[in-house]
This record gives structure tokens, C-alpha cells and sequence, in this order.
């Protein structure tokens, strides 16, 4: 029998991209879901049908050898500082006790993203980017619980405690634990594309895209004696983002009233109805830029903007490049 050609060195094509070295940094204390959901993304063999990248990837600690988990078990660590010199992405993952931070490891941080490569920082290891100097001036998050401990740490950082994660000058900051897939999926789309952060999404069993900016949890959960799911009412919206969606419109499709619809739409998603639509435009426009030759224009009319001046604008402020730019980019089309 055939074995399936799953991690075999001899089909895996050689690392392309932006980023081909990633290094994920551990010190004592380490918290096993953090370093679990940077390996997951990061470390993933080749596989034929996902077609995805591989990248070298690297876990370092201070001194190699054992380090000390948190959750009864530790980890064993083969490479050290050395591995971050020439790294394209490192990622930080949290520790137990999240104030305190081996200045070699700051240090090795702080020139690693003074020579031009991007930093991750998973949940409560923002403060290790705070000690290393490298929050001043900057939006950051961490975990909802430690979000005024980070602002009162580190006054010059600017803290939003509320998002999932925050992109600034080639730092990444995430709030706790599943949160850091979100990070993590957001790099791979920046330099790879939607189709790649989606086929690894699809492959991990989470939502292909949470926009940064998301709540970190939502409000009281609605009841299950009092409401229905609005799952239905999203899927039905998705497949409808060409049309006006209203509010009014939105909460009759639901069988509810539009004060009702509205509070109990953030109360299970986290964000308003207009927040969450206006997410969905953007992700399939980039799905359409993509794997389409559908001028802007067209594909502004598709997902429901109107006209090109209102996507470019949306999209530009979600995504942090222009449309045109960004199929330039990203097409999986071969040229003509």
C-alpha cells in the first residue's frame, strides 16, 4: 500500500514567499496552548491537496535543553538565540509569568525587528515587547485581563484591550488563546493571499477570517429558550451581499423587531450588523480579486459596495492596500 506522501521532504516544494524562516521563541513557564496554535500554523508539513507553504521552522529558547511548561509537562529545545539572526517571522509564545524576561531574549527581539523581520507576540507575551522598547508609540493588544496592566506598564504603548489582534510596523499583537489563530491566519493572508490563510483555516477547522478589530468576547449569550441561532440569518446574508441589507430588512428576514434584531446580533457575534456585513464584502472581494479578472468596479457591485470609490475606500482602511495593488499582489491567475 501506498503510503500518502503526507511530510515526505522529497514533495514538499522549497519555501517561497515573504516569509521563509520562522522562529518561535520559549522560555520557562511557556503555555502549551500558545506555543500548540504557533506550531499549528507554522509548523504544518506539506500536504498535497491544501497546496500549502511550508516554512522552516524553528522552536529556540535562551539556554537549549529542557524548559519548564506550565501544564505539568515541559518542553524539550534543541536550538538557541542564534536562530533568531536570521529569522523572517518570530513568534513569541506566553509564558506563566508574563512580567518577567531574560534581557538576552529582549535583546535578540529588538535586533531581529530593527534589521527588518516581523514579530508576533501571542497573548500576554505583548509585555515581553513592551520591556524590549518596542511598544512605544504603537497600537498593541493583549489579553482582555491584562489590558490596563500593559497600558500602566508601558505608557507609550497604545493599548486596545478590546480586539483580537493589532497590526503595527511589522509587530503583531494578540489577545489570548484562540485569538492568536486569528493573528497568525491575518499574517498568512497579508503575505500570502485569502486563498492560502482560508485553505489553512479549512484545514485547522476555524472561520477563515475574523477581522482584527473584532471583540474579543461577546456579550451575555442569548438564552437557548429565548432565541434561535442567527447562524441561518448569516449564511442567508452571505449569499446575498450584493443587495441592500438593512438593518430593518436584516431583522424581518429574522422574524425579530430591529431593536431586538440588533442588540441580540452583537450579543452573538460581538460587532453590529454593518460591521460584520462590511467584513464579509472585503473577504470575498478578495476572494474575487484574486481568482477573477472582474474589474473593481464589477467586483465593488458584486460584494455590494455600489461603486469602486466605496470599496476601494473600505478596503483600503480593512486591509492597508488598495485593490489594484493588492491583486498584484495576491492573483492566482497567470498573467495573459
Amino acid at each position: 500500500m501506498e503510503i500518502e506522501p503526507y511530510g515526505d521532504p522529497s514533495r514538499v516544494p522549497a519555501p517561497s514567499g515573504p516569509l521563509r524562516k520562522v522562529v518561535a521563541v520559549v522560555q520557562d513557564g511557556v503555555e502549551p496552548f500558545g506555543l500548540g496554535s504557533i506550531c499549528e500554523v507554522w509548523a504544518e508539513p506539506y500536504h498535497p491537496d491544501d497546496d500549502n507553504p511550508v516554512f522552516d521552522f524553528v522552536v529556540c529558547a535562551e539556554s537549549p535543553g529542557v524548559v519548564k511548561g506550565r501544564a505539568g509537562f515541559d518542553v524539550v529545545v534543541h536550538h538557541g538565540l542564534e536562530e533568531l539572526e536570521d529569522a523572517d517571522l518570530i513568534c513569541i509564545a506566553p509564558k506563566y509569568d508574563y512580567l518577567n524576561h531574560s534581557p538576552a531574549v529582549l535583546q535578540a527581539i529588538a535586533r531581529a525587528h530593527a534589521r527588518g523581520a516581523w514579530i508576533f507576540a501571542h497573548c500576554s507575551s505583548s509585555f515581553l515587547l513592551g520591556a524590549a522598547g518596542l511598544l512605544d508609540g504603537r497600537q498593541c493588544t493583549t489579553h482582555w485581563r491584562f489590558g490596563e496592566r500593559l497600558a500602566a506598564a508601558y505608557p507609550g504603548a497604545i493599548v486596545d484591550p478590546d480586539v483580537l489582534y493589532v497590526e503595527d510596523d511589522r509587530i503583531v499583537t494578540g489577545a489570548g488563546s484562540a485569538a492568536g489563530i486569528d493573528a497568525a491566519l491575518h499574517l498568512l493572508r497579508r503575505h500570502y493571499g485569502a486563498r492560502v490563510a482560508a485553505t489553512t483555516a479549512r484545514r485547522i477547522v476555524v472561520p477563515p477570517h475574523r477581522d482584527g478589530g473584532q471583540a474579543q468576547f461577546v456579550r451575555t449569550p442569548v438564552r437557548a429558550e429565548e432565541a434561535e441561532t442567527l447562524a441561518p440569518l448569516l449564511a442567508w446574508v452571505a449569499a446575498h451581499l450584493d443587495e441592500t441589507l438593512t438593518v430593518d430588512r436584516l431583522a424581518r428576514q429574522a422574524h425579530m423587531s430591529a431593536r431586538t434584531f440588533a442588540r441580540r446580533f452583537r450579543d452573538e457575534t460581538g460587532t453590529t450588523p454593518l460591521q460584520w456585513i462590511t467584513g464579509q464584502r472585503i473577504a470575498l472581494a478578495e476572494e474575487l480579486l484574486e481568482n477573477s479578472t472582474l474589474s473593481v468596479e464589477q467586483i465593488a457591485s458584486r460584494v455590494g459596495f455600489g461603486n469602486a470609490a466605496t470599496l476601494r475606500h473600505h478596503f483600503t482602511q480593512s486591509r492597508g492596500v488598495a485593490p489594484l495593488a493588492y491583486r498584484k499582489q495576491f492573483s492566482c491567475l497567470e498573467p495573459a
